[in-house]
């Protein structure tokens, strides 16, 4: 029986490198996003490319009514397991200091890197505990371990993601979940874009003269957590590109020795 992943956050960026991975792999898929016309343009590329069986789930994750909708409406004779749970969708939206910060930013980032990621992962428990072999893999950030000059809201809320996922290590182990949590740091996806409001090229220059990860790199880093032997478990890994030290830190490529 092949195994299926759920993917949050699947219409751009690490989610759908990592959908694509996985297909190509042999896995079923169920893809959530908030693009419909985005879903819909994956499913047919990956059913058309790998044979996948894949089913798509067009909610807001921030939404708790929708998160329970939706994935009350899994087709469970196409996918009768959920092998994996991927908390990919994120985002940051803002880059000011605490006492400028927009109360619709805050929120933003707050309802969906923690509530959503808390509303999609509490309404599948019961079905992951009953099958004792699920995998919950939390996208987190750098910004989860160092807090960087602007960064407040968003750094908060990946902290949390770091401390929800210890929390659930601890207390899903007696049903031999595994959780993992991926911490990358700089990853040229559409992060800027949004986090700038459309603003692509003051996006753009986030990247300048050096070369962040990529949305392939985060996918095979998952690929690997997620396929280890079942007695193996990655709790917690932290990637950044050869130029980047942590979220504060880091060099120009013409800076290398």
């Amino acid at each position: 029986m092949k195994k299926s992943i759920l993917i949050t956050g699947a219409t751009s960026g690490i989610g759908k490198s990592t959908a694509y991975l996985f297909a190509s792999k042999g896995y079923n898929l169920l893809l959530t996003g908030r693009r419909e016309e985005r879903l819909q343009e994956i499913k047919t590329e990956l059913e058309k490319e790998y044979n996948s069986t894949v089913q798509t789930l067009c909610f807001d994750i921030r939404n708790q009514d929708e998160v329970k909708e939706n994935l009350a409406s899994i087709d469970h004779e196409l996918f009768p397991t959920i092998d994996i749970l991927l908390n990919n969708a994120g985002l940051a939206s803002g880059l000011n200091t605490i006492d400028n910060g927009e109360f619709s930013d805050w929120d933003v980032m707050i309802d969906t890197n923690v509530k959503g990621l808390l509303y999609v992962t509490r309404t599948l428990l019961p079905k992951l505990k009953e099958q004792k072999t699920a995998h919950i893999i939390n996208i987190g950030s750098t910004a989860g371990k160092n807090v960087y000059q602007n960064g407040n809201i968003y750094c908060a809320t990946k902290h949390a993601v770091d401390a929800l996922s210890q929390s659930m290590r601890i207390e899903l182990l007696p049903f031999g979940i595994k959780v993992t949590a991926i911490n990358p740091g700089a990853c040229e996806t559409e992060f800027s874009v949004v986090r700038f409001k459309g603003d692509k090229e003051r996006a753009d220059k986030v990247y300048k003269d050096f070369d962040p990860l990529t949305p392939e790199d985060i996918a095979d880093t998952i690929y690997y957590c997620a396929t280890l032997p079942k007695h193996v478990c990655i709790n917690d890994l932290t990637l950044t590109c050869l130029t980047q030290a942590n979220a504060n830190y880091n060099i120009k490529k013409s800076e290398l020795k």
